[in-house]
């Protein structure tokens, strides 16, 4: 079966040598539009869409199903990392969305769960030219992308409450594209979480003002002569996994972990059961050494969050 991507859809083609695997994941997409599917025109913009086409018997040549990426990361707002790389793991992706370690949250405690919008940038091969004076030293950004283009100029007004900002800056060093002001910028619009290969500046106001980030390293440069944007919602790759626009991704203390959203709420299920056993046998443990109960062991309250999410 081959996957075909485009920055708005997922095209599932299953051809006349569509695996046992394969029909699996067909079948799993029409479950996803019987349990979860909705008309998006008119509540999200771009959709995100799966369609499946072939030889396959799935009541017509053609089908289009509409999955609501926004809906689906429900799903993982109670889980672990660790519980959905054991649910990935569990439907054989072993490896695969495990994005790797050197991508790292900027502070302990930071959570998030959401869907990819992606930018790329690339290595500059032209210098920043010599600033005139202190006003240009300013506003250096601002020359830098006039001259040079900036094809995610505006990103923010395409971002919805739930979207994951995940910037891939081609394995350029010393640079990034994040820092304390425009992070802010996507909680504004109701982002949930920026991740880069690249660096984050002004980590202090960063870790100050609690905004979740998580990249490469720390960094102190600017943009200018340094890298340059080219464009956005389109795949990417960051730390060795394959994101694209609509992809759940998330990161807690443990790491970072992207979700196809083909199999997202396969894998969130699975792993909402891994939470719940571990949680009951670490309750039994707390009981034993009388510990006080916590929120890492309320089965309840997951239980309860599940339910009412229907």
């Amino acid at each position: 079966m081959q996957l075909l991507n485009h920055p708005l859809s997922t095209a599932v083609d299953a051809g006349p040598e569509t695996t046992e695997s394969d029909s699996k994941v067909v079948d799993m997409a029409k479950s996803c539009i019987q349990d979860d599917g909705r008309q998006l025109a008119d509540v999200h913009d771009p959709p995100v869409d799966v369609y499946v086409q072939g030889g396959l018997d799935v009541d017509a040549a053609a089908k289009t199903i509409d999955v609501d990426p926004f809906h689906i990361r429900k799903f993982f707002e109670p889980l672990r990392v660790a519980d959905v790389c054991d649910g990935m793991d569990g439907i054989g992706y072993f490896n695969i969305g495990n994005v790797s370690q050197e991508i790292r949250p900027l502070w302990l405690g930071m959570k998030f769960w959401g869907v990819a919008f992606t930018m790329r940038c690339v290595p500059s091969n032209k210098p920043m030219w010599k600033l005139e004076s202190t006003e240009d030293v300013v506003n250096a950004h601002g020359l830098w992308f006039d001259k040079m283009g900036n094809a995610t100029r505006g990103f923010q007004e395409k971002l919805q409450p739930g979207h994951v900002v995940v910037t891939d800056v081609g394995s350029a060093d010393n640079v990034g594209f994040w820092g304390s002001e425009n992070t802010l910028s996507v909680l504004e619009r109701g982002g949930v979480g920026i991740i880069t290969n690249g660096q984050c500046r002004d980590t202090g106001e960063v870790t100050l003002q609690k905004t979740p980030v998580c990249c490469k390293s720390r960094g102190r440069t600017i943009i200018p002569g340094r890298i340059e944007s080219v464009e956005m919602q389109t795949t990417i790759g960051i730390g060795g996994a394959q994101v694209r626009p609509g992809d759940i991704v998330g990161c807690d203390d443990d790491g970072l972990v992207v979700v196809p959203i083909e199999v997202a709420k396969e894998v969130a299920l699975h792993a909402k059961e891994v939470l719940l056993a571990d949680m009951r046998a670490r309750r039994r443990r707390y009981d034993k050494l009388g510990m006080a109960h916590d929120d890492t062991v309320d089965t309840d309250a997951i239980d309860r969050y599940y339910a009412e999410l229907g």
